[in-house]
Formats: C-alpha cells, structure tokens, sequence
C-alpha cells in the first residue's frame, strides 16, 4: 500500500538517539507509544521513525492523524480512511479494518491521540489481537495503557548545542540567521530559558520577525494575558510552552487575537476561503481577516504550506481558550456550521456540471469540518443536519464514507420527527436508500425507496421523484433485473427523447445512466451503445466526469460484447482517466474487470492479468470479492480461465500478486494510460 505519512515541512534536526530508541522498541514490541508535552516533537520523531530504514514495513505505512476528529465514535472509520478503505459492507469499520489487514506487516500511525485515550486504548488492543503481524506507533501525552506497550518518553533535547542549532535554523526561515558567536550565546541563553521545548523555540524564532534577539533573551515576558484552563480542558502544561505562547499572544493586533481564538474552532486543515467566512464576522471584516492571517502566519501561530493552513494543537488549545474568555464558543460553533451547510448545497447543486470535480476535492477536504457541523446539528437542528448529510452523501460514497453517512442519517431519522425534517426528508431518504445498496442490503433499501418516492410525491418534487425512480432502477440492476429497471425509469418519464445540456439534471442524468445500464443486461447492445454516446456527449460538453466514467464502462462492455476489444480498451481507459477526478473505488474495480477483460481479447495477457490483479486490490477495498451487474460474472470468469491456459497459474498469480500490493493511484494511472507495467 502507499506510505501515507505527511511530508516533513522544515529541517529535522537532532534526535538520533530518540530514534534508536523507537527502532529498538518496535523490534520488541508491536505498540510503541511516544509520549510527552504539548510541543515537544512527538508527530515529528514519528514521521521520521517511521520513515527510516530499519523502521520500513513489507507492506507499507498508514498515518492516522487525530487531531481533528472531535468524535470518538468515528475513530474506527478514521483509520479505515487513512488505510484507503472505501468499505462497501455492513460491517462495522473495526471489522473491515481486521479483516483488510489481516496479516499484512503494516505499520500503522495514531498521531494525537491524548484528547480519545479510552477509544484508542480499545482500538488499538482489538487491532492488535487480531492482525498478529501489524506494529502501531502511538503518540499521546499520556499512555494509552495497552498490554504489551512499550512508552518513549520523548523530552526537550538533552543537548544545548542541538536546541541552539534548532533555534539557529528557525530563525535563518524567519529571516533572521544568526551573525555570529554573540548571537549564538544569546540563543543559548534563550533555549536555556525556553527549557529547550522544540515548539517554544519555534515560536521565538518567529518572533525575530518583530523582535530583536537581544530583547528576547533580556526576560521570559509573563504570560499575563493567558486565562487560566478550565477544569474539563487539558491545559498548557509546560512553562516555556505558556510562555512563548503568550509572547505571540502579546505581540498580536487585535484583530489578529480575535481571528486565532476564532480560528481556533475549525478541527483541522483549513484554506484562506474557509478562514474569512468563519471568521471574518464583525467587528472583523472578512478582508481584514485576510490580513490578520497573513500576520499569524509570520508569528507562526498559523502554520502555512501551499494554500493549506494549520494551527498546533497547542496554539488551537490556547486559542479556544480566549473563545471560552471572550463568550464566543456557542457563537462560533453555529457560524461554522452554517458555513458548512451552505457549502454542501451548494456542491450538491453543481454536482451534475463542470465544478463536480472540483466538489469532491473540496467536500474532501472539508471532511473534518463537515463532521463537527453534523455533530453540532444533531444537537441544535435536526433538520440541517438531514440536510448537511444527505446533500454530502453522494460524495462521500466515491471517498469511502459509506458507513459515516449511513450512520449520521439513521440517526437523525431517528431523532427527527417526519413533519419536521421538510424538504430536507426526500434527499436524506434517498441518500439512505443508496448508502444501503451499495451496503448489499437490498430489502432495506427497497423500503427507504418506497418512502423515497412516497415523500417526494407528498412534496410535489420531482427531482425527487426521479432520484427515487434512479434508486429503485438501481436495485433492479444489482438483482439481476434489468426489464424491470428499464420499465421503472421509463415511467418515470426522464429518459424520453434527446439529452439536452440546458435541460437535463442530476436526477434525470442518471436515470438516464440505469437506462443505459438495462439495455445493456437486456442485450439490446446497439441502443445502449446509440444511447451512451449521446449521453456521453453531453457529460463531456459539461466537464462532468462521474456519469461519464459509468458511460465508458457501459461502452467498454458493449464493445466486448461486440468483440470490439481494442474500442473496449479504450472506452475502460477513457473510465479510468475520469474516475481520477473523483476517486470512486467501487466503481474503478468495476471497470478494471472490464479492461481486464478487453486486453485478454487484445491478445495483451499480462497486462489482462495484472488489470484483474488491480481490479482484486480494489475489490478488496470496497470488502467484496467481486460485484457489479450480474451480466459481468460469466464475462469474467471465461476470461480468467483463458488467462490461466496461456499463462499458467504460477505466472498468472505472481502477476496478479504485483498488482494487488501497488499504490492505488499508481493502478489508476496505468489504467488509464496504459504502458509497461510498473514497479510495485
């Protein structure tokens, strides 16, 4: 699988015997848990342990970063994400997890762990139990207190020289190098007075910026303005940590004090767009915000890489703390909601068009920020959250959230009285009947149809409508019934005549995309095709990529079915190449059967065997062996028989084995490119 580990930002310096500490205790132990202050260094030793020759694992390394889930519940489907895991069962993600990993040599990573210690303590000792060959690194401010874990306690460096070198390279990025042996001395004196703390030192180098080194190194300035934590909150337990926060603290407009405590409230990543309309609220503009985050960046409260911003768990921390002082946390928390919200319409009215790409990489990102608004919802207003879920499902089903949206939505069906829930009711109705289709469950999934389409009437909507006709279209496919699927979505009324771009909708296109579909089981292979392309033609005008990769597919199964292997190959490429944009493992092994498939007829039996290899890597992620519409099975099955016979099963199996064990992406690409077969 694909080492996952986030890229080091800056220069690591220092800490070789911390790192043959964690070498020598993951070849005894198979939990390694580094612990520590707040800004010590943990997350950085990890991700350089875990990088390192002696640390590498056969099968690769997963990073879980923690910081930002807020909901314990979700911890399981956080580390099935940061697996690469798009489960399409009913399990429950702990026993996807288990059952993927198996006895996989995999590394796996839980970064910030202090703030869900009893969930992780659970996971990690079911993990371990049942996955004998996989080793977990932890990082926590306090043990997780697991059987069998081994603790490094990871402290501020032993050696001045290595602070000072630390501090000298910091402040060189602040744009205030060191001049000569003087400075050196005043940056002893400071490290010193720091207590050596690696963030400390960080943050007083960024202060070069404003300050000069000699009035740094007169006096710590007190942290005055720092209110005490309240009980339920973990506080700043390190002296020079408070201290050096509260320097920045001090050193800050305004503004810019008013935009970290406001900042303070998103749970992870965020960009300059999210910051402004969060909190870019009076009396600060969302302009003047802008500037106030340009400014934290240059003190270092506000991490920045490319067009990503970060706070610190301990700068966020001190941060929610002046939002408590000032009364603003209930404020902030339904302004970022709201924010949320109105994201998700409207990527939910542009998903059929050309910003639908673009939404699957912004409602990914958002991923985290979406979750606290759902949680926040589902303790302020029901309704928004139906609506917040059911409008981001669609998304979530290509990123591998499957069982994150089943579970928010019967929840809050749950909770929410029908004549409440309004509009909000068809969408989240239809977002359940497909999160429980692609669940295999069928007979649930019929049920929720039914209510589906019964809402939409009782609402006069007829999108609604025929999302409903789309879903039930559906389920006949999967069951083997494509007369029916075509006769339910041609009652519906959406698949007559010419599609045309300024007339034809989400729900309408795929209806229009079950037609297609139930031509195709139905055999009428000529008017699938004719129907396909003209479809087709019309994503393609709008830059839309999710039903066209469906179309391609249906167009490669055609071709096969015509014997057109090399049109079949194309149209499997052309798939994949769209699949890129938006991810979707359920639908990429679906289509790398079918290329599969269509390089066999080319005579390709190699690549055939590896795209079957492919197709099983993501097979396997979706937790099926294999699915699709029951038309694929006897196609599949023929072609690896003659895969076999020309191959023989040792190289057949040995190709197949290459391609199961090969970064996801890396698969893709070859997919939709073609060429030599890579290295895995």
């Amino acid at each position: 699988m694909a080492m996952t580990v986030p890229e080091e930002e800056n220069s690591f310096i220092g800490r070789s015997e911390e790192l043959d500490l964690v070498a020598a205790a993951l070849t005894r132990d198979r939990l390694v848990t580094l612990t520590g202050v707040g800004g010590v260094g943990k997350t950085r030793l990890a991700q350089r342990a875990v990088t390192q020759g002696p640390l590498a694992a056969q099968d690769g390394v997963a990073w879980a970063d923690l910081a930002p889930l807020r909901n314990a519940a979700l911890l399981a489907a956080t580390v099935a994400d940061a697996l690469d895991l798009s489960d399409h069962t009913p399990r429950m993600p702990l026993d996807a997890i288990c059952a993927w990993i198996g006895d996989r040599g995999l590394l796996l990573v839980l970064d910030s762990c202090e703030h869900l210690v009893g969930a992780c303590r659970d996971l990690v000792g079911d993990l371990l139990m049942a996955c004998p060959r996989l080793r977990i690194v932890a990082t926590s401010r306090q043990p997780l207190g697991v059987r069998g874990e081994a603790v490094v306690a990871v402290e501020p460096p032993a050696s001045l020289d290595e602070a000072v070198a630390l501090f000298a390279d910091r402040a060189a990025t602040a744009g205030s190098p060191l001049k000569d042996d003087a400075d050196g001395r005043l940056a002893a004196t400071l490290c010193e007075r720091l207590e050596r703390l690696p963030l400390a030192l960080e943050l007083a180098a960024a202060q070069l910026r404003s300050v000069p080194l000699a009035e740094l190194c007169v006096a710590p300035r007190p942290a005055v303005d720092l209110p005490l934590a309240p009980q339920h909150r973990a506080p700043l337990r390190h002296g020079a940590l408070r201290t050096t926060i509260g320097w920045s603290h001090e050193l800050c407009t305004p503004p810019e004090r008013l935009l970290w405590a406001r900042l303070s409230v998103l749970p992870g990543p965020f960009d300059e767009t999210t910051a402004r309309q969060v909190a870019g609220a009076a009396p600060l503009s969302p302009r003047e915000a802008g500037r106030a985050l340009a400014a934290l960046c240059d003190k270092s409260v506000v991490v920045r890489r490319g067009g990503t911003y970060r706070m610190l768990d301990a700068v966020r921390e001190y941060g929610r703390m002046w939002l408590a002082e000032i009364g603003a946390e209930e404020a902030m928390a339904d302004r970022h909601a709201a924010y949320v919200l109105s994201r998700t319409r409207q990527a939910h009215a542009e998903w059929f068009g050309p910003a639908q790409a673009g939404w699957y990489r912004r409602i990914g990102f958002l991923h985290a920020d979406i979750r606290l608004a759902a949680d926040h919802f589902l303790l302020t207003d029901p309704a928004a959250a139906l609506e917040l879920i059911g409008h981001v499902t669609f998304y979530w089903v290509c990123s591998g959230y499957l069982y994150e949206a089943r579970q928010y939505l019967e929840r809050v069906m749950r909770q929410l009285p029908e004549e409440d829930a309004g509009g909000a009711r068809v969408q989240g109705l239809w977002s359940l009947g497909v999160a429980l289709t692609l669940q295999g469950e069928h007979d649930a999934a019929r049920r929720t149809a039914v209510a589906c389409r019964n809402a939409a009437v009782a609402a006069r909507d007829p999108e609604g409508r025929a999302r409903a006709a789309y879903l039930d279209g559906l389920l006949h496919l999967l069951d083997g019934r494509p007369l029916a699927a075509g006769t339910g979505v041609e009652a519906s009324g959406t698949v007559a005549g010419v599609p045309r771009p300024d007339r034809l909708t989400a729900a309408s296109a795929l209806c229009r995309l079950v037609h297609v579909f139930a031509l195709t089981g139905s055999g009428r292979l000529e008017e699938s095709r004719e129907e396909a392309l003209a479809l087709r033609r019309v994503c393609e005008s709008l830059d839309e990529y999710w039903t066209r990769s469906y179309l391609d597919h249906q167009l490669a199964l055609v071709a096969v079915m015509e014997r057109r292997a090399g049109d079949a190959v194309g149209h499997a490429r052309a798939a994949l190449g769209a699949k890129r944009h938006i991810g979707d493992a359920f639908g990429i092994a679906m289509v790398m059967d079918v290329l599969a498939i269509s390089l066999t007829d080319l005579g390709e039996t190699r690549s055939a065997a590896y795209a079957f290899g492919a197709a099983r890597r993501f097979w396997e992620t979706v937790g099926h062996p294999q699915r699709g519409t029951p038309e694929m099975a006897p196609l599949r099955d023929q072609c690896e028989e003659r895969l076999v016979r020309l191959l023989g099963d040792a190289e057949y199996g040995r190709v197949q084995d290459r391609a199961a064990a090969s970064d996801p992406r890396t698969l893709v690409s070859w997919g939709a490119e073609g060429g030599p077969l890579p290295e895995s």
